[in-house]
């Protein structure tokens, strides 16, 4: 894999999937969406956007149509990419992946990915039913308990059990940094969380934990503790490497996670 990404020790050792998240480096956008930037919906110049996708799909070894990135909108809607996707027609498309928040897939050679900058990304793998899924967890997703809802999706859909499945938590910001209000504890509050694990007091503000929250999410839905690895990347702090809008503006790069489920020559 090229040099501007990360992966996962927890996945690496499955050949049969390819995963990462991509930085920052490597890619052609300037400015605020220098040069790596993998959204096609945040404002960066449609040409480098392209030779970015471009570049990694030549990476992956897969054609531009294979690579699916959903427009998300902080939501809870999980979608899954099956045959009947691909005969759809380009407008079709992007209406099937508007407000999709999370994509699971059993198709062997389709990428799916999420895209952030300082919220979570997480990337789930079942080795026995051989399915993936990337999922998009801002601190609303989070709170309206996406992780947990593609879990149920997996076992509804797939017969999946929580405890085969994997997740890595991917770079996001941190709670060293993460500052919040109570209206936004209030919510986690409201949602059940255990805040004592995700909230910390310091200095008179508040700071949330949202990889801890995703932790709580994924261990009440049945994930085992040690199926679940957290990157300990904030975006924020390492915003040379990894995109943080909050340090950026909304008008600016996103980091890719995707996950693939090779395909077997």
């Amino acid at each position: 894999m090229h040099t501007g990404m990360i992966t996962y020790n927890l996945l690496d050792k499955y050949n049969e999937i390819a995963h990462f998240c991509t930085s920052r480096r490597g890619g052609v956008s300037v400015g605020n969406y220098a040069s790596f930037n993998l959204s096609p919906f945040t404002g960066d110049d449609e040409f480098c956007f392209a030779e970015n996708r471009q570049i990694l799909c030549n990476q992956l070894g897969v054609d531009k149509e294979y690579l699916i990135i959903p427009f998300q909108t902080h939501g809870c809607e999980i979608r899954e990419i099956d045959n009947t996707f691909f005969d759809l027609s380009t407008e079709e498309k992007q209406l099937y992946l508007h407000g999709v928040d999370a994509i699971v897939t059993q198709l062997p050679g389709v990428c799916i990915g999420v895209t952030t900058a300082d919220c979570v990304p997480l990337l789930f793998f079942d080795p026995k039913k051989q399915i993936v899924a990337a999922v998009h967890a801002g601190w609303r997703g989070t709170c309206a308990g996406i992780a947990g809802k593609t879990i149920s999706f997996m076992i509804e859909k797939y017969k999946s059990n929580p405890a085969d499945i994997l997740v890595a938590i991917g770079p996001s910001i941190s709670a060293d940094v993460y500052e919040v209000g109570e209206d936004v504890v209030d919510e986690f509050k409201a949602a059940g969380f255990d805040m004592s694990e995700i909230v910390e007091i310091r200095n008179n503000s508040i700071f949330l934990n949202l990889w801890q929250a995703n932790k709580q999410l994924l261990e009440k839905a049945g994930v085992l503790t040690h199926h679940i690895e957290v990157s300990g990347i904030c975006t924020y702090t390492d915003h040379e490497n990894f995109f943080s809008a909050r340090r950026l503006g909304i008008n600016s790069g996103r980091l890719l996670s995707g996950i693939m489920i090779k395909k077997t020559e």
